[in-house]
């Protein structure tokens, strides 16, 4: 006995619209938990992050400690930097949080200091002279014109962790990686292929979101440009 012609599902077709109306609870919990992770990791990340880029821009001896132990947490594969917070975590939600957290302190950091970095001595003189203590200036001179480089890397460690979320579904927390881990263990094409598609979607429209808000947040930049 042979599928219908129309059903794409039995024949296991990658392109199947019938997989989406009969799937789109399972579709939209996973897109839920693929949000919430990343945006939990990016969030946590970037609460690390500056407290570091501002010891590090102050501190000078600090600089070479924080970029060095970033760079090395980043270049730590995936499958390794779980299996390490294992043990500290357990299979949980928490564990995935957590390795994207590490993975994002390195675009971060770097990213934040270096525009604090970029921001002109004469205009931190200026600020001074016109009273401004070092709460002020930080918040009302070197943040703001920081903001263009931050938000570069803020663009970057989002569009990461989206990717890094699915690499969660060795533990059961992965989003949408759940769907394409066993989409492909089952080779289901139309799980694997719609998941990952999903997966590109949200990268995408997070990724021009932050444009948005960083052109909304740098007015001077259009001006300039």
């Amino acid at each position: 006995m042979t599928a219908p012609p129309d059903d794409c599902l039995a024949r296991n077709e990658w392109i199947c619209g019938a997989y989406l109306t009969s799937r789109r609870h399972i579709l939209w919990e996973a897109v839920l938990q693929h949000l919430q992770l990343t945006v939990t990791a990016v969030l946590i990340g970037l609460l690390l992050a500056l407290p570091l880029a501002l010891a590090a821009r102050h501190r000078r001896w600090a600089a070479g400690p924080v970029l060095g132990v970033t760079t090395v947490l980043y270049t730590v594969p995936s499958l390794a930097m779980f299996s390490l917070l294992l043990p500290v975590y357990g299979l949980s939600a928490a564990l995935v949080v957590a390795g994207l957290v590490l993975y994002s302190l390195t675009l971060l950091v770097r990213n934040i200091l270096a525009g604090l970095r970029a921001v002109p001595e004469e205009t931190r003189q200026a600020a001074r002279g016109m009273g401004y203590g070092p709460v002020r200036l930080l918040v009302a001179v070197e943040l703001p014109l920081a903001l263009p480089a931050a938000m570069a890397g803020l663009r970057i460690a989002t569009v990461s962790a989206v990717s890094l979320v699915t690499i969660g579904a060795i533990v059961g927390y992965g989003g949408l990686g759940n769907l394409i881990y066993s989409g492909m263990n089952t080779f289901f094409k139309a799980q694997v292929l719609t998941a990952s598609v999903l997966c590109v979607v949200i990268a995408v429209v997070a990724d021009l979101l932050l444009l948005l808000l960083q052109r909304r947040l740098t007015p001077w930049t259009r001006r300039q440009s």
